[in-house]
């Protein structure tokens, strides 16, 4: 699996695409914002092997780099997306960055 994290609109779907062979579903193979799915989870590990397990690529966003929210639900999600990214970088093959549409490789390589 191949992990792309970046800030929001950074580019990680274009270059999630790019990394697909040319014909393939691109709903079945990227799991595109996995952030949202940490919110409300029980079970981090469990969602962090079922998307490493599912996906060829899974995109997730970085967060908690501003203002602290004051709701406590908010706090909540934006820590449980932080914990699933280090999950999801730890049974990932490869690890990118996306930066301003820029790759930066963080863990492995891409595919050739």
């Amino acid at each position: 699996m191949i992990l792309v994290t970046g800030p929001l609109f950074s580019g990680k779907t274009d270059f999630a695409r790019s990394l697909l062979p040319a014909g393939t579903d691109f709903s079945a193979a990227v799991c595109t914002d996995a952030q949202d799915l940490a919110a409300g989870c029980t079970d981090l590990t469990v969602l962090a092997d079922e998307l490493a397990g599912r996906y060829a690529v899974v995109t997730i966003t970085e967060v908690g780099g501003g203002v602290v929210p004051t709701d406590p639900a908010q706090r909540a999600a934006r820590e449980a997306a932080g914990r699933l990214g280090c999950l999801l970088a730890a049974r990932a093959d490869t690890v990118v960055r996306v930066f301003c549409g820029l790759p930066l490789v963080l863990k492995g390589e891409l595919p050739q």
